[in-house]
């Protein structure tokens, strides 16, 4: 098994998309160092970062013992948990029909779970007009997507058969479920799955990883708002 000797530097916020990160190293066991990254104060567009990040969006890493122990910058959560998963050996694996699997389930969360949730949390909470199509729209596209999950988990404890990546990318935008308006009633796989998953050490400590420096909610910050919404090309 690879052994890591220097820290990981891990760019990132506790979002769904940063927990990804802060659980996949917290599974893996490996050492690692946690840099905030204030996008509501636009630290996200400094040069620094964006030599990391070009997207400016979090999570990012930089292994410093990459490939021919050379250091490696890496932006996208699912491209760093693909990474670290084949770097260590853990949480996804070797076997090609297998990856396929857990890469199918990956690629639903990062391209559609993961920005349907939030565009239906954007619509309901953040946008300055409740307009009622968007709002059903994403609404209903969550609903279908839980349901999507749900079926996917009956018969099996995880979502592509073992415990992997899959799992780790879901978890922090499932389990604000209740925000939507999901029912146990209704997707009782898919809550049990939350349970599960959720009842990890790991999971636990990377879900809360960073949440004590938590400042104002961004839903009555308008300042930070301006800054992380309608933004186009610079």
């Amino acid at each position: 098994m690879t052994t890591q000797t220097k820290p990981i530097e891990a760019f990132s916020l506790p979002t769904p998309n940063g927990q990804k990160v802060h659980i996949m190293l917290e599974e893996l066991c490996v050492p690692w160092n946690y840099h905030r990254i204030d996008i509501g104060k636009g630290e996200q567009f400094t040069p620094e970062f964006l030599a990391i990040s070009p997207n400016n969006k979090i999570p990012a890493i930089v292994d410093p013992e990459g490939p021919g122990g050379e250091p490696i910058s890496i932006f996208e959560s699912g491209a760093i948990l693909k990474y670290l998963g084949l770097k260590f050996g853990q949480f996804y694996p070797t076997d090609t029909r297998a990856q396929v699997k857990v890469d199918e389930w990956l690629f639903w969360q990062v391209g559609g779970f993961g920005p349907m949730l939030g565009q239906n949390n954007h619509f309901s909470v953040y946008a300055p007009e409740k307009i009622p199509y968007a709002i059903k729209r994403y609404s209903d596209e969550t609903h279908r997507l839980f349901g999507v999950l749900n079926k996917q988990l009956e018969g099996q404890d995880y979502i592509a058969g073992d415990y992997s990546i899959a799992d780790i990318a879901s978890i922090g935008w499932a389990q604000s479920w209740e925000r939507y308006g999901i029912t146990r009633e209704e997707f009782p796989n898919a809550l049990a799955w939350i349970d599960r998953v959720g009842a990890r050490s790991a999971v636990q400590s990377g879900l809360n990883w960073g949440k004590e420096a938590q400042g104002k909610s961004l839903a009555d910050d308008k300042e930070a708002q301006k800054i992380l919404f309608n933004q186009r090309a610079r």
